[in-house]
């Protein structure tokens, strides 16, 4: 494939990323991937995914939502990442990386999402409707309950959820909303306002999916819990055909079982879209 750094203007940040495109022959259509959280454009799925769509043909827009990694700079010391990232603005960012995508003339590529990104997907082809094919890899359940259930598990504010709630409810109160937090679980540091926000405004794909008419595949892991990433459930909600793959010996990162993970997705897709 040949690759292409790219950099996508927003309101405020741009979104940097790559452009794979095949190496030769015809273009059979175009795909957008999005990261999970904490994650960016050169780590996980829009890492190794790449290599096997183009060589099916597919053009490969991998990029940075403004909230990638958990804290980067970029031209200057004021800080940036998924610590201060809000839900509107992943829902913008990808909708402007659609827009970009319809520009260099890909209109309606293929969503691939991974965990927050699989939310986040769901949540956009909802509002892309002719979005022709959707992948979810590891989608999260989001909604209102979200950041409850990810601190049962351990993560963000773990044990602590009544506390850390309260303490970022004070600082937003103070006008203090983007004051780092430390928190115990992954990942670690986050601003009150964007606690807040995970608390309040994360779409909730269970609820979407009866807008999701395109072909979906939602890919799990076997060592992932399958009510943090209800693939069953959400076939069963979809309005239109939703395939499910249990992926063996495999976590939520996908870690020594990438080929399996490619080796699905590559298939439906090629099934999919003739």
């Amino acid at each position: 494939m040949r690759t292409e750094l790219i950099s996508i203007a927003t309101p405020t940040t741009p979104l940097d990323g790559a452009l794979h495109r095949p190496d030769g022959g015809p273009v059979r259509g175009a795909v957008m991937l999005f990261h999970g959280n904490t994650m960016n454009f050169y780590v996980g799925a829009p890492r190794f995914l790449p290599p096997a769509l183009t060589c099916l043909g597919f053009v490969c827009l991998a990029f940075n939502r403004r909230g990638h990694d958990i804290m980067s700079i970029r031209d200057s010391r004021a800080a940036e990442g998924a610590a201060f990232q809000l839900t509107r603005e992943g829902i913008e960012d990808n909708a402007i990386a659609a827009a970009w995508m319809a520009a260099q003339g890909f209109p309606d590529p293929v969503v691939i999402g991974h965990s927050n990104g699989g939310m986040l997907g769901v949540a956009h082809v909802a509002a892309h409707p002719r979005t022709p094919a959707l992948v979810l890899l590891s989608a999260h359940g989001g909604g209102r309950d979200g950041l409850a259930k990810t601190s049962r598990s351990g993560l963000l504010a773990a044990h602590r959820l009544d506390e850390i709630t309260q303490r970022a409810r004070d600082l937003v109160a103070e006008g203090r909303g983007r004051e780092l937090m430390l928190v115990p679980g992954w990942w670690y540091v986050i601003t009150a306002e964007s606690f807040l926000d995970r608390l309040t405004e994360m779409p909730s794909p269970l609820e979407l999916a009866p807008k999701i008419a395109c072909p979906t595949l939602y890919i799990r892991g076997d060592q992932e819990n399958p009510d943090t990433y209800p693939a069953e459930a959400f076939a069963k909600r979809s309005a239109g055909p939703c395939d499910v793959e249990i992926v063996p010996n495999c976590d939520h990162f996908y870690k020594g079982r990438e080929d399996a993970v490619t080796d699905l997705v590559a298939a439906w897709l090629d099934r999919t879209l003739p």
